[in-house]
């Protein structure tokens, strides 16, 4: 019963194969796909053997010179005939199309299929009965004969059939045209990768860096589409030969963006589209995650939909920013167009619209290699344009440097119109301020004159109250002894001559005419006084004042201090005890006029300062002179109030003063410390409140050269 079934089921499968073979026009080999002499069988689970497909009732013939079996998880078994009607020893079965996971090629020999090659990207190299790395095997038909060729197919991807039957000659031509075109491609995107990235090296430029990465990611592609990569470069990673081409394509979709925002500048130009970026990069890694980890039959026409739709959106912004003026915009813009026509005249090529031929096959790497040139012809003008833009700049910045450099002129000669303004005001000033200096210097002086003239005015009053007392008795007793000498010579000589200067003795001694004598010489003696003490006063008046002595002489400092007591006289005569210690002193050269105008002011504080205190004590002025092999030094200390620490700091300040209003100027103690600066000298202040003052005045025996020029 079994072989009866057998023999039954065997019998019914050779009348279908019959069948089917009697359907099946053998192929010539030539140079086009032969897609629409081929029979398609869908085998939805797979489970189909070799005979049981070949023997198959389900086969359908395809009517496109490329077939489409779609994206799904079917196997599709193909048969066909192959008749060579070549001289040569054999045929060659190419399949051009890299993206298919599995391929097993079967020869009917005899009635029994003999497999002759099993690769595909998920199976490697696998079995093969040839040397060929490509998706090309050779079918031994001897010159006249046909074979029956039955290829299993199963992809996760698109799934399009692009067979070809060639000779081996022509095989071998068309994989010469072939492979060069393809060193050629990569040729071209090597100088473009290359020369950019020197240039980028040159410039630092960031665009011409993403344009090298977006160069590099487009090749690699390309050259996964060509099946140059899993064949030759990562065909010993079979997860890489499969997913190569999925994770290139939204890796070049990736670079070609970032060149794109950085090239156009999006973020200024198109911001609102700039912002849809994010979207599609987030789109970009859904579509890669669910191919990757959850179904490549979901994630793979999502990611073909993704990507369609992100080409146009990338043309919208090529032409958005195209249309504000760009240059670069429209660069890139014809790029792109040229690379998207390439892509779609590359998918009509599939779908049986455009011819299948050597430039429709090629027509995607052709467009993205032109794209790759003008971009690059984009990247060229961008140096033009930012040679331009510098130039500008420069021109730019060379003007606001004149311009600056003009006003800075201006600037400048208003600032020094300005500083020969406030120049001559504060010399103007500084004239104001020393003629206001000389004028209070002046009044000081003026004060010190009234001190002057008083002391002087009392010193004289005595001496010529002398004088001036003595003329009336003078002139009476000048009259008496006229009288008398008169009377003497009116008298006879006669006797009674006798008689008369008895009579004159008797009035002489009557009128007391010797005492008369006598105080005649008291009276000459008295206004000899007067005289000598006026002399001594006016003497004492000029070694004060010096007025005639107005430069640097050798003076003697304790003469000059006796002048100067001799005019305080009055300040300090019944009402302060003065103590001169004297010592010996040399010459000292200074101005002595302005000296005693020092030491004026330095004793008639002291005297001042004496006389304010009240509590009883005695009132002392001390004056101790003294002299080194350099410098002499003259102390005046009091008995006075003393000073605080706060006033001491500041009785050298003009106008500051502790007396009352109207009894100091404040510029006695300021004119003492310039003067004694102007002699290079110093003076020091020791002083307690209520104990008293000690003013040290040191003064160098001789003045500097320079120091006699200036003054």
């Amino acid at each position: 019963m079994k072989n009866l079934l057998i023999s039954v089921a065997s019998l019914l499968a050779l009348q279908a194969a019959a069948k089917a073979e009697s359907r099946i026009q053998a192929v010539r080999p030539g140079h086009g796909p032969i897609g629409s002499a081929i029979h398609v069988l869908s085998d939805s689970a797979g489970t189909l053997t070799p005979e049981q497909a070949f023997n198959s009732e389900g086969y359908s013939a395809s009517f496109a010179d490329v077939p489409n079996l779609g994206i799904s998880d079917f196997t599709f078994w193909l048969r066909f005939k192959a008749l060579n009607d070549s001289e040569e020893s054999g045929l060659v079965m190419h399949l051009p199309h890299p993206e298919l996971d599995d391929i097993q090629v079967f020869l009917d020999r005899g009635g029994k299929l003999v497999q002759i090659a099993h690769t595909g990207q998920m199976i490697g190299h696998g079995s093969r009965s040839d040397a060929e790395r490509e998706y090309a095997f050779h079918i031994p038909t001897a010159p006249g004969e046909e074979s029956d060729v039955l290829v299993r197919l199963q992809s996760r991807k698109q799934l399009q059939v692009p067979m070809l039957v060639q000779t081996e000659s022509d095989f071998s031509a068309a994989k010469a045209k072939r492979n060069l075109f393809i060193g050629l491609y990569v040729g071209v995107m090597l100088v473009l990768a290359l020369y950019n990235l020197f240039i980028f090296l040159s410039t630092r430029d960031r665009s011409y860096l993403l344009y090298v990465a977006y160069i590099a990611a487009v090749a690699l592609t390309q050259l996964a589409f060509f099946g140059t990569g899993q064949f030759h470069l990562w065909g010993a990673s079979n997860w890489l030969s499969t997913n190569a081409s999925i994770i290139l394509t939204l890796l070049t979709a990736t670079a070609a963006t970032e060149f794109m925002k950085s090239f156009l500048r999006t973020q200024v130009l198109v911001p609102r589209m700039h912002g849809a970026f994010r979207w599609f990069y987030a789109s970009f890694a859904l579509c890669l995650a669910i191919y990757l980890f959850v179904d490549p039959l979901i994630g793979y026409p999502l990611a073909q939909l993704i990507s369609g739709i992100y080409a146009f959106f990338f043309l919208a912004v090529a032409i958005k920013v195209s249309r504000s003026g760009s240059r670069q915009g429209k660069y890139f813009l014809a790029a792109w167009l040229i690379f998207l026509l390439g892509t779609i005249a590359f998918v009509l090529k599939d779908v049986g619209v455009l011819p299948y031929n050597l430039i429709t096959t090629n027509t995607m790497p052709l467009g993205s290699a032109i794209e790759g040139i003008l971009l690059s012809f984009a990247l060229a003008d961008r140096i033009n344009t930012l040679r331009r833009e510098k130039d500008r700049s420069q021109a730019e910045a060379l003007s606001m440097a004149q311009e600056n450099e003009k006003l800075i002129r201006e600037q400048n000669q208003v600032l020094e119109e300005k500083v020969h303004e406030r120049t001559a005001a504060l010399q103007e000033s500084n004239e104001q301020l020393k003629r206001t200096q000389t004028q209070l210097v002046q009044s000081e002086k003026m004060s010190s004159l009234g001190q002057l003239t008083a002391g002087i005015a009392h010193e004289i009053n005595n001496p010529i109250n002398f004088i001036s007392s003595n003329i009336g008795p003078l002139r009476r007793n000048v009259g008496e002894v006229m009288d008398a000498i008169r009377s003497y010579r009116s008298i006879p000589a006669t006797d009674e001559a006798a008689t008369a200067l008895a009579a004159q003795r008797e009035r002489d001694d009557r009128t007391g005419l010797d005492e008369t004598i006598t105080e005649l010489d008291e009276i000459i003696h008295s206004m000899d006084e007067g005289a000598r003490r006026t002399a001594e006063i006016v003497r004492g008046l000029r070694n004060f004042s010096r007025l005639d002595e107005d430069d640097l002489k050798p003076s003697d400092l304790n003469l000059g201090l006796r002048s100067t007591l001799a005019v305080l006289a009055p300040q300090y005569r019944d009402k302060v005890e003065l103590r001169i210690e004297a010592g010996e002193l040399p010459k000292v050269e200074c101005f002595p006029g302005k000296i005693n105008q020092v030491f004026m002011n330095v004793m008639n504080n002291a005297a001042q300062a004496t006389l304010a205190r009240q509590d009883g004590r005695p009132r002392q002025v001390t004056v101790t002179t003294a002299a080194n092999e350099h410098e002499a030094s003259v102390r005046i200390s009091d008995t006075g109030v003393g000073m605080s620490n706060d006033v001491m700091a500041r009785i050298f300040e003009p106008f500051f003063t502790t007396k009352p209003v109207g009894e100091g100027t404040g510029l006695g103690l300021a004119i003492v410390y310039g003067i004694i600066s102007e002699h290079q000298g110093s003076i020091q202040v020791e002083s307690q409140p209520g104990i008293g003052t000690t003013f040290i005045i040191t003064l160098p025996l001789r003045q500097a050269r320079v120091q006699e020029q200036a003054a």
